[in-house]
């Protein structure tokens, strides 16, 4: 049994602006997945016959499928906002189950976005504290594609999809893709932010995990939520410099992508001195 399985959904590819981008970002996410310091995992991509993966680290294999683009994937596309985000839980979701049908031995999974970064202490983590029903990850980083800055983030878990640890048994994962639901796969695999209150209410809270887990890439082409770049939003925007003071908290939140960083999120090695 894998200790820990990291799921990574793919978009159909005729829902992708810039496939070669993607396959950039997906290369930079399994590196900064493959560099854990405790090796019981495996990671599973799920993409759509035909779609042109990147060369994949030891330890990944793919899930093919063939389900098919989704119409509402722009946002705003639909002009109802609640139509979009449906359609986008019912497409993630069901890559995501197909995902961990593949990797059923797993005893945790964790769904990671296809541009984000992971810390390399995740598997390590879990492997002491195996009999936990799973974690949130409340504290992330955002991070400008290609910029020198993180920005620490205490509430990440509402904030991005790659922020969840849970207990395969805990998911209730069932044995064939059929006797799933729509709604439990748009519910339970599909959103980020339903599930831990969801456990909770069953009496399977989720516990936080006490180190920062995660970073958010913000500001690239190719991202599904058009999230701005971390400065815009929290430094210079109207809203941040009506607020001095969290201006002034997130001052303090900043941290450079030191070598430390590199090692723990991006799978670097460090950079010699110039």
């Amino acid at each position: 049994m894998t200790l820990l399985t990291f799921i990574i959904p793919v978009r159909h590819q005729d829902n992708a602006r810039d496939w070669a981008l993607l396959k950039a970002n997906l290369t930079q996410t399994v590196r900064s997945i493959a560099n854990q310091t405790n090796g019981d995992w495996r990671g599973v991509i799920v993409a759509n016959e035909g779609a042109d993966l990147p060369e994949l680290p030891e330890g990944f294999e793919v899930e093919r499928v063939t389900f098919p683009p989704n119409d509402m994937h722009e946002l705003g596309k639909s002009g109802d906002m609640e139509v979009f985000y449906d359609a986008f839980r019912a497409d993630k979701g069901r890559r995501v189950l197909m995902g961990m049908l593949r990797a059923r031995d797993s005893r945790f999974f964790m769904i990671v976005d296809d541009d984000d970064f992971v810390s390399a202490r995740l598997v390590e983590y879990v492997s002491e504290h195996r009999g936990a029903n799973g974690w949130t990850i409340d504290r992330g980083y955002i991070w400008d594609d290609g910029g020198g800055l993180l920005l620490g983030y205490d509430d990440f878990n509402h904030l991005c999809g790659t922020s969840l640890i849970i207990r395969s048994d805990v998911y209730g994962v069932p044995e064939r893709f059929e006797d799933a639901s729509l709604d439990w796969i748009k519910s339970m695999l599909g959103s980020h932010v339903r599930i831990a209150d969801i456990l909770a209410g069953r009496g399977q809270a989720l516990a936080t995990l006490p180190f920062h887990g995660a970073v958010y890439r913000v500001a690239h082409g190719g991202s599904h939520s058009k999230a701005p770049s971390l400065l815009k939003k929290y430094f210079f925007s109207r809203e941040a410099l009506k607020r001095p003071r969290r201006l002034l908290r997130n001052l303090a939140r900043l941290r450079r992508v030191d070598d430390a960083a590199r090692r723990e999120f991006f799978g670097e090695p460090a950079q010699a001195n110039a």
